[in-house]
């Protein structure tokens, strides 16, 4: 039994370790400068604008579902508490319910978070190119500087006279990079980073809560044998 509960409280120290990370990492996907200048484009279209929200807030609410298991697993651990234990394990099945569609939408959607960020600089690139909108000009500046980039290739013709006018003098050196291919790029490192750290806590999740349930049944069973043999003599 004490191996176990070593093993639940060098779990619980990862999972914790694990839940700061993705608080860490939702914070600098919804603050990080190549995040926010595709977000604060402003069409009404703007796709990845939602899912920019929605990945910040997931990430935040299975990061402190996560702390809180692990928490309140370390002290089931140490005061063998069937009430701490049980809820302990009830917030680790929560997560791991948050976990499974998170690593399920990563897989069969991974392309979506990739097309609405190109997508976006698509629209910004043809309304600059046409002169549509002065504002345009600078929310493409912005992402140039973002990604060091400059323009793109397209199949339909030379766009090196439109770069030209598009790229501003300090970013020289980025011409010729193509934007959407630094954005792929880019999203390719950070998408893999993000199923690295689904698959680590999924696992270490399960492993959780078969720690936290073994050690529930053995407080139950281990107080329903204290029990037994024990009587009270009454004077008469």
């Amino acid at each position: 039994m004490r191996t176990a509960k070593c093993q639940l409280m060098a779990t619980s120290l990862c999972i914790m370790l694990l839940g700061l990370s993705i608080a860490t990492l939702s914070t600098v996907t919804h603050y990080g400068l190549r995040f926010t200048v595709i977000s604060n484009i402003s069409p009404e279209s703007n796709s990845y604008q939602v899912i920019h929200h929605a990945a910040f807030y997931v990430g935040i609410c299975l990061s402190m579902t996560l702390i809180v298991a692990a928490l309140l697993s370390s002290a089931a651990t140490v005061r063998e508490s069937q009430c701490l234990t049980a809820t302990g394990f009830f917030c680790f099945a929560l997560a791991f319910c948050g976990l499974i569609p998170a690593a399920c939408w990563r897989h069969t959607r991974s392309t979506e978070v990739e097309d609405s960020m190109m997508d976006m600089y698509d629209l910004v690139y043809e309304e600059v190119r046409r002169n549509v909108s002065s504002f345009r000009r600078h929310e493409l500046t912005a992402i140039h500087e973002a990604f060091l980039c400059c323009g793109k290739h397209s199949p339909f013709g030379d766009t090196a006279a439109v770069e030209h006018n598009m790229c501003p003098p300090s970013q020289a050196q980025a011409a010729g990079q193509d934007c959407l291919r630094e954005i792929q790029g880019f999203l390719k490192k950070h998408m893999d980073l993000v199923s690295m750290l689904l698959g680590t806590t999924i696992c270490f999740t399960v492993y959780g809560m078969v720690l936290t349930s073994f050690l529930w049944f053995y407080i139950h069973f281990s107080n329903n044998l204290d029990r037994k043999g024990k009587y009270i003599l009454r004077a008469r």
